[in-house]
């Protein structure tokens, strides 16, 4: 779906606060290419104005009174129809963002977030159409989605490195450890070891710990896959 002015995106809102829901909906509405055609309070009438309305794109809580939005993207997601879906949500645990992320979600924003992280989300929308990027807090979710413009990673690291170090755990068979990554993208163990840590407090690693014969046991991380 290629949003403009003149046919924008339609998007509905699926939010049980209603404060939250106007200053939302005003800033949407601000915003060139996009109306707002409609909002729910519930899973229940979300799910019949999906259906009924078809919108572009999904603004909808994770914690609603009559169940989980995560689930109701799911659900609409497995009925064959076509949007895409913008997690808002105070719900900051790696399973939620695991499958928000698993369910094509664009985006998740964690309240209470800035306004200018809404308006970015939504301008990705329109400049990408909708498309996802294969991501507890704000910072490593943004960074993980490559969102460094919003919040910088903690001192001392960097995007290009962190891509190296992504990079050589996804183009791994095994699980590898500090030093081995550090070989592979040129970096002394403990800068491999920071990046890696930092992975997986975020949730893209998965780590164990393994025991040699001889000499201390040795942290292994491997990539989460999507």
């Amino acid at each position: 779906m290629n949003a403009t002015v003149d046919k924008p995106a339609r998007v509905l809102m699926i939010e049980d606060d209603l404060r939250v829901g106007r200053v939302n909906r005003a800033l949407v509405e601000s915003i060139p290419g996009f109306v707002v055609i409609a909002q729910a309070e519930t899973i229940r009438k979300g799910r019949e104005m999906v259906r009924a309305l078809e919108p572009d794109l999904l603004l909808v809580d994770v914690y609603l009174p009559d169940g989980s939005g995560l689930d109701l993207v799911k659900e609409l997601r497995d009925e064959g129809r076509r949007f895409e879906a913008i997690l808002i949500t105070a719900a900051s645990d790696l399973d939620s963002v695991h499958q928000a992320l698993s369910e094509g979600a664009i985006d998740y924003l964690i309240k209470p977030f800035r306004q200018p992280r809404l308006r970015e989300a939504l301008g990705r929308f329109l400049r990408e159409d909708g498309a996802p990027k294969p991501a507890v807090t704000q910072t490593c979710i943004d960074n993980l989605l490559g969102h460094h413009g919003v919040e910088s990673l903690p001192k001392g690291l960097d995007p290009q490195t962190l891509e190296r170090v992504r990079g050589a755990l996804d183009g791994a068979e095994e699980a590898l450890s500090a030093e081995e990554v550090g070989n592979h993208v040129g970096l002394s163990r403990v800068s491999a070891w920071r990046y890696l840590e930092y992975l997986d407090e975020c949730g893209a690693t998965e780590s164990v710990v393994t025991y040699g014969g001889v000499g201390r046991p040795t942290k292994r991380y491997r990539a989460v896959k999507p």
